[in-house]
């Protein structure tokens, strides 16, 4: 379990995010055409999985939005925008702010994956939702680099994971 704040006031997760070095769990979520997609799908490729509370919130949007900016410039990469919003309302955000460069995946039908990566919010007002990462892989799913950020209303360090990227 890790402690967040959320605005100072502090929140649990449910555990920690994956190690680095180790192979990263695999996840059934759900893109925008209401596809299961796996891991194994982005095999090959690196992989940043933005995680997010909501892309109906600020900062979520703020990062994504950084994030496809960033997915112009590294083309041997994906980018993954993971919450647990609908598959159209991800959708919906990513044709208003031109964010064509990343991949919106939903946790619409499982929370298995919030859990998996140990960023399921247990408490609060958010409980239910994911807690605020960055998590890196290589082109083997190994992990590269993780941030939880501390307080969920900041940003996470683009630099550093742009840098493990």
């Amino acid at each position: 379990m890790a402690t967040i704040t959320l605005k100072g006031n502090k929140i649990h997760t449910n555990g920690d995010l994956p190690a680095v070095g180790r192979p990263a769990p695999d996840f059934v979520l759900v893109d925008r055409e209401l596809n299961n997609v796996s891991l194994g799908k982005y095999q090959g490729k690196k992989k940043l999985l933005n995680i997010v509370p909501s892309l109906d919130t600020p900062v979520c949007a703020i990062s994504t939005k950084k994030f496809n900016e960033s997915a112009k410039e590294i083309s041997d990469a994906v980018f993954l925008i993971i919450s647990a919003d609908l598959p159209f309302a991800m959708g919906r955000f990513c044709s208003a702010e031109g964010a064509d460069n990343v991949i919106t995946l939903s946790m619409m039908r499982s929370h298995d994956f919030a859990r998996d990566y140990g960023v399921h919010i247990e408490d609060g007002p958010l409980a239910g939702i994911t807690a605020r990462a960055v998590v890196v892989l290589d082109e083997n799913n190994k992990v590269k680099y993780t941030e939880l950020v501390p307080e969920i209303a900041r940003e996470p360090d683009y630099d550093s994971a742009l840098n493990a990227l």
